[in-house]
């Protein structure tokens, strides 16, 4: 059978209390946490390395004016991680396999191929991301920072083949790393949580620029690999014997993603205000992640500037790691063929040694990688939505009318801002927004 990293199995100890939550005789906080573990892992995505650049040149370049959007990011990113968990909960299957099983072979190949490539592109943010962290770090040329990082991404992939809990608590204990640096940060930074509170109540976008790093928020926090984990994640880690037992796995499993999206979108609101209080007065200018790094010392001081670099790098190594299991899944859901994870780790980090060896801007990498991922997006949220919504699929748990049309306008607020995303990378006018 083919599930990925679902194909690894809880303990009996575990799969046991599972089934007493799910029969009614064990209740409370500690059965709920038996079922914690998916969104935490699909969750690093949306604060990865893609997201501390966007993050950084929106806090800099408009203050805290843009954190609003970050909300809007979140609230769509919390809809579709749920829908896709629920989709993984209900069918037994994850969303590659859904679309080989009910797509004709040419649509597939061209999901797959399309999913394919925005997996390579996500690694290539991921993993760039990590080792500009340590090469700043450790003082590292970027070449030597990428050999560690890869060696450091392997080593949390060797535990995939433990099961489920190793892997869920190595990148929950990173996220908490990178959730506790940013709270340290804002101790550091000098924040007007008074301008923070008033830009969260009244959304505003300045000027075309600022639609642009709007838009380019989105497209870092609703990430294509990410809707696709999560079904996996799910699919049979706790499968349930009955509609009961699904309907309870659907409540916990959607609580797990409230929270779990909901403290990831805490962190990247941290990013935006501790780069607003930092470099928005005097340095609004501040555009790429090494900047950041060099300013945050003589503005904040050198403890400030290395918290930054221990959670970037936290951040790149656990991303890049669960990326690399997304394209695993994506491989076997979409043609049944899988490899070793450790030759497409390999496969994968070539592109950003290409990359960097050919000279080209790491943040500038970082950017194109964000244009490819604009592209695919759709392939997965278009095909979440028609099978969470159809009946012959999803039974009595297809969405209901509310979700089905929460659903629907977040993916038109998608395309629409991703087509607005593209037209501008590649200096297409868009009318109504040049003289603004």
């Amino acid at each position: 059978m083919i599930h990925g990293m679902a194909s690894a199995n809880l303990t009996e100890s575990t799969t046991r209390q599972i089934r007493e939550v799910l029969a009614g005789r064990r209740r409370g906080p500690r059965a709920a946490l038996l079922f914690a573990g998916p969104a935490v892992i699909a969750s690093i995505a949306y604060v990865d390395p893609g997201n501390f650049a966007t993050n950084i040149q929106a806090g800099a370049s408009y203050g805290y004016a843009l954190l609003w959007v970050v909300v809007l990011a979140n609230a769509i990113a919390m809809l579709f991680q749920a829908l896709s968990a629920k989709l993984g909960v209900v069918t037994g299957r994850n969303l590659a396999e859904m679309c080989r099983e009910r797509f004709p072979a040419p649509v597939r190949y061209l999901m797959w191929a399309v999913s394919e490539f925005a997996a390579m592109a996500t690694d290539l943010a991921e993993f760039l991301g990590g080792a500009i962290g340590l090469s700043l770090l450790l003082q590292l040329p970027l070449l030597a920072g990428m050999a560690v990082t890869a060696v450091a991404t392997l080593a949390v992939l060797a535990f995939q083949g433990r099961g489920f809990r190793p892997m869920e608590l190595i990148i929950g204990g990173f996220v908490a790393i990178i959730g506790v640096s940013y709270v340290a940060e804002l101790f550091i930074a000098p924040v007007d949580w008074a301008a923070a509170g008033r830009a969260l109540a009244r959304p505003s976008l300045p000027d075309a620029k600022a639609l642009t790093i709007a838009v380019g928020i989105i497209g870092a926090t609703v990430m294509p690999h990410a809707i696709y984990l999560h079904s996996g994640l799910t699919q049979n880690r706790a499968p349930a014997r009955n509609d009961a037992e699904r309907r309870k796995l659907l409540r916990f499993s959607a609580w797990e993603s409230v929270i779990a999206l909901a403290a990831a979108g805490a962190v990247n609101i941290a990013m935006v205000i501790m780069a607003s209080a930092a470099f928005h007065a005097g340095h609004a200018d501040v555009a790429e992640i090494e900047t950041a790094y060099h300013s945050l010392t003589p503005l904040l001081g050198g403890a400030a500037a290395s918290v930054f670099l221990v959670s970037l790098l936290a951040s790149g190594i656990s991303s890049s790691a669960v990326g690399t299991l997304a394209g695993q899944m994506i491989m076997q859901g979409f043609v049944g063929f899988r490899i070793p994870i450790w030759m497409r780790r390999l496969a994968t980090m070539l592109p950003a040694f290409v990359v960097v060896t050919m000279g080209v801007n790491a943040t500038d990498a970082l950017v194109y990688s964000q244009v490819v991922l604009s592209l695919a997006l759709p392939v997965p949220v278009i095909a979440l939505v028609l099978f969470t919504r159809d009946r012959a699929v999803m039974r009595e748990f297809a969405n209901g009318r509310l979700t089905d049309a929460a659903a629907i306008a977040g993916t038109l607020v998608i395309l629409a801002l991703n087509a607005v995303l593209l037209l501008q990378t590649f200096h297409i006018a868009i009318p109504g927004l040049a003289g603004a």
